[in-house]
Parts: structure tokens; C-alpha cells; sequence
């Protein structure tokens, strides 16, 4: 990837890390939910990520969507969730690996095929037997015949490559996760399921090194596709990883928005019920100490007029202790800082 974009990722991942996003309660989970999502989403389904969670959590089907969409995801999560267990232990990524990774992916949705070339069924995760082509008029995939030698070879040298790298160097991590992803969909080793078995392997190797995995959303499908198509006709690997680099940052970046923005809300709630806890009394003498910073207990009970002097200085205990109210300076020149907006 460029140096821009690599600049511009590792600072946004860096803030992700630093804001402790990734440690909140359940963000690995519904983080995962939402790739898997966006995913089918890409291949066709409407499944949206309540949708999912209720399904994955709960087993409970949403009458609004047909039942191959709902099992499309059902399948692409036990993908995920075996995947994701088998890249922990560092094996080699082989043939009939991927042929396995595929059959989860295609287990209930996949079909049986009889073609020139034999007999197959894409739900078991076998290799395609007949000549594909991306879309009415669109180029043609490599032979059926080729596939096995292509896949081969692309596992050597995937491995070899997992081998080699420096795993402290993320972006590194990252372009080789994206050129995976685009070899393997580049390969079309099955009928169906290209596209998800693809970004799946992007996002293991993404795990295996332990960084924040890849999401394409549905919304990007229309660019990630040219993007592909831009990578295949000008034969430069680094159109689709600088592209895949842009669209992460891009998400990494909403996703610490809206964390930022739920925060904000999340103090401002607080701020609101703060000021519901504090007394009549001390919301009177937090208000006056704002405006008064240097005011004396004994100005403060004149003010107010119906508290004495030592009623007063309770509340400004209470009030310190709680966190409300701190003294900055000596109690000849120093002066009332109130920690609650009211």
C-alpha cells in the first residue's frame, strides 16, 4: 500500500487501540457479526445485523427473509467461528483445507452440478468441473482443468509467505491478507461461494496475526468489484490492496465516531443524572460557586440565606467527596472549581 494510506491506517488503528474500543463488552462478537453480514450481503442477502444477532444468539428467524438467506449467514458463521479456532494453530493452508473451509461456507446453500467435466456439488466445497465467467459478458475464469494446479501453487506460496513475514509490521500483515484474498477469488476454484470463502481467508490470515479484520460493507460492493476488475485488467496487485487499505481506514474511522459520539451521550446522560442526585441545596451552591469561585462558606450561607454556616460546610464535604466540588489553591487565595455542568 501507499505510504499515505499505510500512514493513515496504522494512526486510525493506533487511536482504535488507544480508546480501548476493542475491549468493550462484546465487540469482538457483533464486530464479527457485522463482516458476516455484509459479507452475504454482498452475495445477495438482506439479512440485517439484529437480523443475525437474533438468529445466531437466539435461533430465532426473521419471517421477512427467505430461508436460504438466513442459513447463507448460519453457514458463513460456523465458517468463521471453525476458521478462526484452525488459523490459531499456525498450520499449513492446503488444498483440501480450503475445500473444507468452503464446504462450511457453502454447506446448505451449495448445489449439485452436472457438467462436461463430471459430476460435483459446491455444497461439499468441491472444485468446480465447467468453465465460469464473471457475469453476462464479463471476462472468463481460468479452465476448470487449471484449478487444482493454480490452487496449488497458491498455497506454497501463501505459506511461504506467512512464513517470511515480520508479523510486528501491520500493514505488511495487511497487503498480504489482501493479496490473498485477491489470488483465491482470482483462481475461482468453486462455482459459488468465491466471494466469501475469499474474504474469509482475508480476514483468518487478519486474525492469525492478531490486527482488526477487514469488513466490506454492502455499500461498497459497486467499487470493491471494480476495484477487482481494475487489479485483474492492469495485472498491479497494489490497486486492490491500496483500495482494500482505503475502505478500512475508512470504516476504522466510523467506528471510532460513532464510538466517540456514544460516549458523549453516555456522559451526558450521566451529567444529567448527576443532577438529579445532588439536593436542592447543592445544586444552589455548585450554581453560586460558579459563578463566585472564591466566595467563603460564610458568603455562600449569606447568599443563600436559608442554610447556616455549618450546614453549608456539609454540603461542601459531600460535595468533594463525591467528586462535585474541588479546592484549588490555599482558603485565603485560592478558589472553588465545580466538576458537573448544571
Amino acid at each position: 500500500m501507499t505510504t499515505e494510506n499505510r500512514d493513515r491506517l496504522l494512526n486510525l488503528l493506533k487511536r482504535h487501540r488507544e480508546l480501548g474500543i476493542a475491549e468493550q463488552i462484546d465487540y469482538e462478537k457483533f464486530y464479527l457479526y457485522s463482516i458476516i453480514v455484509h459479507s452475504t450481503a454482498i452475495e445477495g442477502s438482506t439479512v440485517t445485523e439484529v437480523e443475525a444477532q437474533l438468529l445466531f444468539d437466539e435461533g430465532i428467524t426473521s419471517s421477512r427473509r427467505t430461508l436460504q438467506e438466513q442459513q447463507m449467514n448460519l453457514d458463513l458463521k460456523i465458517a468463521y467461528d471453525y476458521g478462526r479456532e484452525w488459523i490459531k494453530r499456525h498450520e499449513p493452508i492446503t488444498v483440501d483445507w480450503l475445500v473444507l473451509l468452503s464446504s462450511k461456507v457453502m454447506a446448505h446453500t451449495g448445489s449439485e452440478y452436472s457438467a462436461l467435466g463430471g459430476n460435483f456439488s459446491s455444497a461439499k466445497g468441491e472444485l468446480r468441473k465447467l468453465n465460469v465467467s464473471a457475469g453476462i459478458g464479463g471476462k472468463s475464469y481460468m479452465s476448470y482443468l487449471k484449478v487444482p494446479e493454480h490452487l496449488a501453487a497458491f498455497c506454497e506460496e501463501l505459506n511461504r509467505r506467512r512464513k517470511a513475514i515480520d508479523a510486528t509490521d501491520i500493514c505488511a500483515v495487511y497487503d498480504l491478507s489482501f493479496w490473498a484474498h485477491y489470488e483465491l477469488v482470482t483462481i475461482h476454484p468453486w462455482a459459488d461461494g468465491n466471494g466469501r470463502t475469499s474474504r474469509l481467508l482475508m480476514n483468518l490470515l487478519q486474525m492469525e496475526f492478531d490486527i482488526l479484520p477487514t469488513k466490506v460493507l454492502k455499500e461498497d460492493k459497486a467499487s470493491y468489484i471494480q476495484a477487482l476488475i481494475d487489479t485483474r485488467e492492469n495485472e498491479d496487485i497494489t490497486i486492490f490492496q491500496n483500495y482494500m487499505a482505503t475502505i478500512h481506514a475508512q470504516h476504522t474511522k466510523t467506528d471510532i465516531d460513532q464510538y466517540l459520539n456514544s460516549t458523549n451521550k453516555t456522559t451526558q446522560k450521566s451529567l444529567i443524572a448527576t443532577q438529579k442526585e445532588l439536593s436542592t441545596t447543592q445544586k444552589n451552591i455548585l450554581n453560586y460557586l460558579k459563578k463566585h469561585p472564591q466566595a467563603t462558606r460564610q458568603e455562600v450561607a449569606e447568599a443563600l440565606g436559608d442554610i447556616s454556616e455549618n450546614g453549608i460546610k456539609y454540603h461542601f464535604s459531600r460535595l468533594q467527596k463525591s467528586g462535585y466540588l474541588k479546592r484549588q489553591g490555599g482558603r485565603k487565595l485560592g478558589s472553588w472549581i465545580v466538576n458537573v455542568k448544571m
